[in-house]
């Protein structure tokens, strides 16, 4: 039997056992299940050979009928090529395999969606490409999951021109429509507004870049990123294209250095990077400022240590108050883009998720209370309610 201690070392939690996760992963955690009933001859001729025939020749006489006689129109594909999974690395796509599956059981227990896990044995984006658009009869949307950065900005963007389906990148969009909504929350309790707020945020991979957007879309005053060199500012040597995209709308100051440069005077840190914040550095930020510290599963400032400083702490763990949860957000945004049938999922889309998502919490609201847990049944439905409107407003549904 693994040891309370033993769990702990290895990265599984204080209350957890090997035996339990091995068996409750064993067979793996997904099953096909039959909607038509099978118990008669009558039965069978409906559902399979000959009734079939005339539904497959309504559908090749139209193909818009799939959507309503086939589960196509309920069916993500969540996506991986293993390079990115979780805070594992590239793994490959057979070890990514359990986290798709996990993906997929998020989706029917919280959405209601079916969905099934493609795991592809290519990093290259081309390859990718052509294999979801070959694929595109099979599925309604495409949940892009453990992508490693750079390529991930470069596959979101083709996937989503090759497809007229919904598309999204879950570790950018979900962690940042999640962030936002906490972050909203968080400023109601510190008596702040958005656009007062100095932010920076620390990591510019696949999370990092897109909570830059979404901060920025939602009116957020001053927006800094820090990679690995140091503070991203325009005319910085050695900036990829993405970086010099980030350049163009954050540090407005023009600020250069590091970490303790850029945290001085802050009232927001975001942590989406697996660097450590030394206490010095968060002792340098605004009185009463807001942590969010994501990384897993040690986060960038330890919640005792930022708590000294903050009046608003949060992570990516559910063992500390005011987790920021992907789950929060990914079920909502599909079953409310696969509900009016959108072609895309557009920025405005992930705000209007992002403040359904702090709108449930809002009742409640206090310094261990900023988002709702990911248990709370009222999240997804309100979510999937709030981007379908906007996917209305917008002009990218077509039902």
């Amino acid at each position: 039997m693994t040891t309370m201690n033993e769990s702990t070392a290895n990265g599984i939690g204080a209350d957890l056992t090997h035996e339990e996760i091995f068996a409750a992963h064993e067979g793996g955690k997904l099953t096909a299940s039959v909607t038509a009933p099978l118990d008669s001859a009558r039965d069978l001729s409906i559902a399979y050979t000959p009734g079939v025939a005339q539904v497959s020749r309504a559908i090749a006489s139209d193909p818009t009928l799939a959507d309503r006689y086939t589960w196509t129109q309920r069916l993500v594909a969540v996506v991986s090529d293993g390079s990115a999974v979780l805070g594992l690395g590239d793994i490959g796509p057979k070890a990514s395999l359990p986290v798709m599956e996990g993906k997929s059981a998020l989706f029917k227990t919280f959405a209601g969606l079916d969905s099934i896990p493609l795991v592809l044995d290519t990093n290259d984006v081309d390859e990718i490409v052509e294999t979801l658009v070959r694929l595109r009869p099979s599925f309604g949307a495409v949940n892009l999951e453990d992508i490693s950065a750079p390529r991930c900005f470069e596959l979101e963007r083709r996937v989503t021109e090759a497809l007229d389906c919904p598309v999204m990148h879950d570790d950018q969009h979900g962690t940042a429509v999640v962030a936002l909504a906490a972050l909203r929350n968080a400023a109601r309790v510190a008596g702040r507004e958005l656009g007062s707020l100095r932010v920076v945020i620390s990591g510019a991979g696949a999370a990092g870049v897109a909570c830059a957007k979404i901060l920025h879309t939602a009116g957020v005053g001053e927006i800094i990123v820090l990679d690995s060199r140091g503070v991203i500012s325009a005319g910085r040597e050695g900036l990829t294209p993405i970086k010099e995209e980030l350049a163009e709308f954050t540090n407005p100051r023009g600020i250069s250095g590091g970490p303790a440069e850029a945290m001085t005077g802050a009232d927001v840190f975001i942590g989406v990077s697996v660097g450590q914040v030394p206490e010095e550095h968060v002792a340098l930020m605004a009185k009463d400022c807001i942590v969010f510290a994501l990384s897993n599963p040690d986060p960038e400032i330890h919640p005792e240590i930022a708590g000294k400083y903050a009046s608003v702490v949060a992570t990516g763990r559910s063992d500390f108050p005011n987790q920021i949860n992907n789950v929060l957000a990914f079920p909502g945004i599909f079953k409310g883009a696969l509900d009016v049938g959108a072609r895309r999922i557009t920025d405005g889309m992930k705000v209007a998720a992002a403040e359904a998502i702090a709108a449930v919490a809002a009742d409640d609201l206090s310094a261990d209370y900023i988002v709702p847990s990911p248990l709370d049944p009222r999240v997804a439905p309100e979510v999937s309610a709030a981007v379908s409107k906007a996917a209305r407003a917008e002009g990218v549904a077509t039902a």
